[in-house]
C-alpha cells in the first residue's frame, strides 16, 4: 500500500527525495487575487458573492447571533462539553506558562533598555469547515490568544447548509465555552479578506440599520485549504499572518520496538484528514514495515473514511522510508521536518530529544498524534510542508510583540556621544551624530 524508498547505503540530503504534498500556492494566489480584492473595495456584497458561488449558500448578515451560539452550548452532547472543557483547562494550563515577563537590562549606570511584551489588540482566527469540522481547532486557536492578553477575538468559519447557513454548532458551542462572542458565518479566501480589510469595503453603499459588519484585525491565525493559504499570503504586510498551513502530516520514526499496530492506526489517523494527508514511516526495520503493511490493510478497510485514507496512504506525498539505522533516520526525519513527529524505539526520549525539526514531537507508545490534537494540553495548529524547519506552531508567542523601551540619562548619553558620531559620519548620516550633540551645546 506505501510508496517506498530505500535510503540504505545513501547519504545524500534526503529533502528532495522524500514524499510531500505539492500544492503551488502562487498558482492559487493569482486564482482568488480577484475575490480579495472585491472585498476590499466592496465588502460585504463581494462576500456574499463568493460565499454564494463557492458555498452554495446566500448569506443575509455575517455576524452569528448571540443567541445562536448560547443555543449551540445549550444542546450540544454532554460527553462532548465535557470532552471540550477538559481540553480547554489543558491546553489552558501549558499555555498560561508561556507568558512572558517584561525585561529590564541595565547597559550602564543611567541607562537602561526595557524589552516589553504588549499583546496583540485585535486577532481573526480562521477554524476550517470542510471534510471534517474543528471544535478542538477554536479551543487550540483561542487559549492562547486569551493568555496572551489579545482584546478583541474573532472567530471565522464556513456556514453550513445542515445548519441554518450558521458554522458548525459544535464550533459555536466552543465559542461559547470560551466566552467568545464575535463569530462570523464566513470561510475560505473571502474570510481572510473580510479580516484582513473589514467588510465595509471602499466603495461599499450603506447597509441597513442593525447591520453588523466585522472591523479589521490586526492578525490572522488558523489552518485551512489551499485558498485559505493563499488569501492568507496575499495579505501579509495588511496584516500579520501565521504560518502558511498546507495538508496535514504525520511522520513516524520507529524500529523492531514499535508495535504495528500502533504504527498503522497513527498513519491511518492523519490520512483520514484528506486525500491530500501525509502519512511516512521512517525505518530501519524491513520485518515492521511488512506488519504495518499487513495491519493497514486490515484497519484501512474497518475505517469509517476508507476511500480518503487510501487516496492519502497511496499518494505520491506518503510512503515509507528505509534507513540504515536510527542515526541515518534521524537525519531524514529532520530534513523532512513534520508537522507531527512520532519516536516509536527503544529509549524514545533520547532521541526525541535530539530532533531540530519538527511542529510537535510524540514520545512513545502512549503519546499518539491523537492525544495532541484534543488532550495532551499542547497545541495542534503546526506548521506543516517543511516549515517546521523554521517555524513554530501555535502560542502565547504567536501573539505578543516585543517593544524595546530605551532610558538614557544626560550623563549616559554623553558618554557615547563620540561613538554615536562616528558611526553616523562613517555610515554618511551626520544628521543622527547632530541630533546627539545639541543636546550638550547650547
Amino acid at each position: 500500500m506505501l510508496n517506498r524508498i530505500d535510503l540504505r547505503g545513501s547519504r545524500r540530503d534526503p529533502r528532495g527525495l522524500l514524499p510531500r504534498a505539492q500544492l503551488d500556492v502562487s498558482v492559487a494566489v493569482e486564482r482568488i487575487r480577484p475575490v480579495v480584492e472585491a472585498v476590499r473595495e466592496h465588502g460585504f456584497s463581494a462576500i456574499r458573492e463568493a460565499t454564494e458561488r463557492f458555498d452554495g449558500l446566500r448569506l443575509e448578515r455575517l455576524r452569528v447571533p448571540a443567541a445562536a451560539i448560547a443555543a449551540a452550548a445549550e444542546t450540544l452532547d454532554p460527553k462532548v462539553r465535557a470532552a471540550l472543557l477538559e481540553t480547554i483547562k489543558r491546553t489552558r494550563k501549558v499555555h498560561a506558562a508561556q507568558r512572558r515577563t517584561d525585561v529590564a537590562t541595565q547597559v550602564v549606570d543611567g541607562g537602561t533598555v526595557t524589552e516589553r511584551w504588549v499583546p496583540v489588540r485585535r486577532v481573526g482566527l480562521y477554524v476550517p469547515g470542510g471534510l471534517a469540522l474543528y471544535p478542538s481547532t477554536v479551543v487550540m486557536s483561542v487559549v492562547p490568544a486569551q493568555e496572551a492578553g489579545v482584546e478583541g477575538l474573532v472567530v471565522v468559519s464556513p456556514p453550513q447548509p445542515d445548519n441554518d447557513g450558521l458554522p458548525d454548532s459544535r464550533v459555536l458551542a466552543a465559542c461559547q465555552l470560551l466566552g467568545v462572542t464575535e463569530v462570523y458565518a464566513v470561510g475560505g479566501a473571502q474570510a481572510i479578506a473580510m479580516m484582513g480589510y473589514g467588510s465595509r469595503g471602499t466603495a461599499a453603499a450603506d447597509d441597513p440599520a442593525g447591520f453588523e459588519h466585522c472591523e479589521p484585525v490586526d492578525m490572522i491565525t488558523g489552518p485551512g485549504n489551499v485558498w485559505v493559504t493563499a488569501a492568507k499570503r496575499l495579505l501579509r504586510g495588511v496584516v500579520g499572518t501565521d504560518t502558511e498551513a498546507g495538508p496535514t502530516e504525520i511522520a513516524i520514526l520507529a524500529d523492531e520496538t514499535a508495535d504495528p499496530r500502533h504504527v498503522a492506526a497513527d498513519l491511518i489517523s492523519q490520512a483520514e484528514h484528506d486525500p491530500l494527508a501525509a502519512s511516512v514511516l521512517v525505518t530501519d526495520a524491513p520485518a515492521l514495515l511488512d506488519a504495518v503493511e499487513a495491519e493497514l490493510a486490515v484497519q484501512v478497510a474497518a475505517t469509517k473514511h476508507r476511500e480518503r485514507v487510501q487516496a492519502a496512504l497511496t499518494g505520491e506525498q506518503s510512503g515509507v522510508v528505509l534507513v540504515d539505522d536510527l542515526e541515518h533516520g534521524l537525519t531524514v526525519v529532520d530534513a523532512y521536518a513534520a508537522e507531527h513527529l512520532e519516536i516509536q524505539t527503544r529509549d524514545a526520549r533520547t532521541w526525541a530529544m535530539r530532533v531540530h525539526n519538527a511542529g510537535a514531537v510524540f514520545v512513545g507508545a502512549w503519546s499518539p498524534v491523537s492525544l495532541g490534537d484534543y488532550q495532551a494540553g499542547s497545541n495542534h495548529v503546526l506548521p506543516t510542508g517543511g516549515c517546521a524547519r523554521h517555524s513554530s506552531g501555535l502560542s502565547v508567542q504567536t501573539f505578543l510583540r516585543g517593544i524595546h523601551v530605551i532610558e538614557y540619562d544626560e550623563s549616559a548619553l554623553r558618554d557615547v556621544l563620540e561613538h554615536v558620531v562616528a558611526l553616523a559620519e562613517a555610515e554618511d548620516l551626520p544628521a543622527h551624530g547632530d541630533a546627539v550633540r545639541v543636546r550638550y551645546t547650547s
